[in-house]
Order: structure tokens, then C-alpha cells, then sequence
């Protein structure tokens, strides 16, 4: 409704979001029964810009069959329970009445959007409750808001989960199948996070519509999520080096086999005991300080160790130039660490983009 021009490239992009909302083209057929769902996608601009969408997939109230529908915020800020709670209140009015999502919709776009760790209010009219009063805030660091570690480790064991994250992290091929659009984006988000202070810079979409299925025979790193209702397609694509992981039946269902061999052993075994041991870490955790430490604090923390142990000392070999330029020295750092498997891994790791761009971003910062 702005009265803007938009480019080209996003004109592409706006014109695409209705496939990413009904990704599998079953979607589209009238149904008399079906839960409603909340599942997301990212659409990566030309220039590596970044539009999350939220979605909610809902049957409007009725008798016999009906059409779904996808109600969709699409936003360039990743800020997911935020989305969700309009989304509910979207669903909400919806069941009463389709007119009632248009003024409600309004009213959040005009407010203000909140700065984070700050809440606004929104107020709408409801017929029947009168004027309600909603809170909408935005957590202060939401790096960990849209992940659910709890999902992506019911799906997979451990050890299969360390070897996505290995596959990830030297920038390979990785294809996620399930049945639904929700495990497909949570899974997804999940095994993003586990990079975390490193950023994934490729593909990166968390379902794939049918229709754009050929994606996967890019040679190029991504991750990509797809609905097993595709995979005979799949299956008829010319793909190789790819690691493609079954979230409904924990396995790989193709793999490039050396997926246990990337990381350092001894770094490896700690961070699958901390995962195999969650429960127990967290109930014990909770018993001693009567805090509530959350699982997915605990597992980000875990793979921020791993981090730590492999790159922590990265600081050390930042040396300044007389221009006062920040330079990263990479060999010194590389020939430091004590570790020879670390040493070898490292030698891998720091051709990735993921590792480029951390330093990049470092040398740049005062």
C-alpha cells in the first residue's frame, strides 16, 4: 500500500512469497481438516539483504471443504515471537471474522516498531471485548529468539546432529526433508544458530517450494529444507557431495561419508557429552542456583566453547599497520595452536566465507 517504486529485485521477491507460503502444491487444494501451522522462510536480495517472512497456515471457520489460507508478515528484522503474537491475534480475529484482521493489522503497522529490549503497546477494537491492549516486545539480543534446539535434537541424535553441524561448517551441500513445513523451519533455524559468532552466508532456505526443487543441483553451499512429498523429484536431480538428512527418521539418506572424520576428536567427544547429557546438566543447574537455565542457552553455550577452544585466540595475532589499519595475521595464527588436529582443521575452516567474514568484520572494528 506505500507508495513507493520498488526495484526490480523486489519486485522478484514480492512476487515469489506466495509460492514460499504454499510451498508444496498440495497446499492449494480445499481441505476440511487441518491444524493450523506457523512455519517462516528468508528470501536473500541480489545484494545478500535478508527478508524473513512469518507465516501462519490456517483453515477459515466453516462447514465441508474449504480453501486454506497463509496469513504473512514479511519483515527485514528477524524478530520471531514478536511475529508470532500478532500472527495469534491474526488467527484469533480471523475465526470470528475476516474483516477484523484489517484494522487490527493497521493499528500494529502504525505503531512504532520497538528499539530492542523495549515494548510497545498496540490497541484494537475487538466487537464483543471492546478495546484490547496488546504488548509486542523485542528481546534485547534475539540471536537465540527463533531458535528451538529442543526440535532439531528430538529429530536427530546427537551424533547426527554433530555432523550436520560439521558439514555446515565447511560450507557443503545439506538438504533437510520432513513431513511438515513447521519441523522443516525450526530444524532449519536451529542448525544456523549452532554456527553462531559465525554467520552463514549462502542459501540458505528453510523450505524449498516444489516448484523450485532444481535449486539443489547449485553447485554453490546451501542448506536447504524440503517437504518428503518432494523427494521423488529429488531423487531424479543430478546431485552429488550433498548430505541429506531424513528429520522424521534420524538418517541420512545420502551422505558424502567422511561427515564423522571434519572435526578434532577431543573437541568433538566434549561437545557430544554436553548434548548427550543435557538433561541432567540442566536439572542440575536449576536444583543449584534456582535459576532457569534454558536448554537453548545451554546448547548455543556448548558450541560457542567449541568455538572458543578452535579460533579463541584469534586476538592475538590482530596486529596494527602505521596507517592504523587492523591486519589478521593467518598463518602465525594458524601454526599457534598446540593442537595438531586443530591445526589441520583450522587449515579447512579458514578458507570458508563464514571465517573470511568474521575476520573481516573484526579487522574493520576499532
Amino acid at each position: 500500500e506505500h507508495p513507493f517504486r520498488p526495484s526490480k529485485d523486489t519486485e522478484e521477491r514480492l512476487k515469489v512469497i506466495p509460492k514460499f507460503c504454499f510451498p508444496d502444491p498440495k497446499d492449494w487444494f480445499p481441505s476440511s481438516d487441518l491444524k493450523s501451522e506457523t512455519f517462516s522462510f528468508v528470501l536473500t536480495g541480489e545484494d545478500g539483504s535478508r527478508w524473513f517472512g512469518y507465516c501462519r497456515k490456517l483453515l477459515p471457520e466453516g462447514k465441508g471443504k474449504r480453501l486454506p489460507e497463509v496469513y504473512c508478515i514479511v519483515s527485514r528484522l528477524g524478530c520471531f515471537n514478536l511475529f508470532s503474537k500478532i500472527l495469534d491475534e491474526v488467527e484469533k480475529r480471523r475465526e470470528m471474522s475476516p474483516a477484523l484482521v484489517h484494522p487490527f493489522m493497521r493499528s500494529v503497522m502504525e505503531a512504532p516498531f520497538p528499539a530492542p529490549g523495549r515494548t510497545i503497546t498496540v490497541r484494537s477494537f475487538l466487537p464483543g471485548a471492546g478495546d484490547e491492549v496488546m504488548e509486542l516486545c523485542r528481546p534485547l539480543d534475539s540471536r537465540l529468539e527463533h531458535v528451538d534446539f529442543e526440535c532439531l535434537l528430538q529429530c536427530l541424535s546427537v551424533s547426527h546432529t554433530i555432523r550436520v553441524f560439521a558439514s555446515l561448517l565447511l560450507e557443503r551441500r545439506v538438504i533437510f526433508v520432513a513431513d511438515n513445513l513447521s519441523t522443516l523451519s525450526k530444524c532449519g533455524h536451529a542448525a544456523v544458530a549452532t554456527l553462531y559468532p559465525f554467520t552463514w552466508q549462502h542459501t540458505y532456505i528453510p523450505v524449498l517450494p516444489a516448484s523450485m526443487i532444481d535449486i539443489v543441483c547449485s553447485p554453490t553451499p546451501f542448506l536447504i529444507g524440503i517437504l518428503s512429498c518432494s523427494l521423488p523429484q529429488l531423487w531424479d536431480l543430478p546431485i552429488e557431495e550433498v548430505l541429506i538428512v531424513d528429520l522424521c527418521a534420524d538418517k541420512f539418506l545420502q551422505e558424502v561419508s567422511d561427515e564423522d572424520e571434519i572435526l578434532p576428536h577431543k573437541l568433538q567427544a566434549a561437545l557430544v557429552q554436553i548434548l548427550e547429557e543435557r538433561s541432567e546438566i540442566l536439572s542440575h543447574e536449576q536444583s543449584d542456583t534456582q535459576g532457569d537455565t534454558s536448554l537453548n542457552s545451554l546448547v548455543s553455550e556448548a558450541f560457542v566453547q567449541f568455538f572458543v577452544e578452535i579460533v579463541g585466540h584469534y586476538s592475538l595475532h590482530m596486529s596494527v599497520t602505521e596507517q592504523g589499519q587492523r591486519v589478521f595475521q593467518r598463518e602465525p595464527f594458524r601454526k599457534s595452536h598446540g593442537s595438531r588436529t586443530v591445526r589441520h582443521f583450522l587449515h579447512c575452516f579458514m578458507e570458508t566465507q563464514m571465517f573470511a567474514g568474521f575476520i573481516q568484520d573484526r579487522e574493520l572494528s576499532k
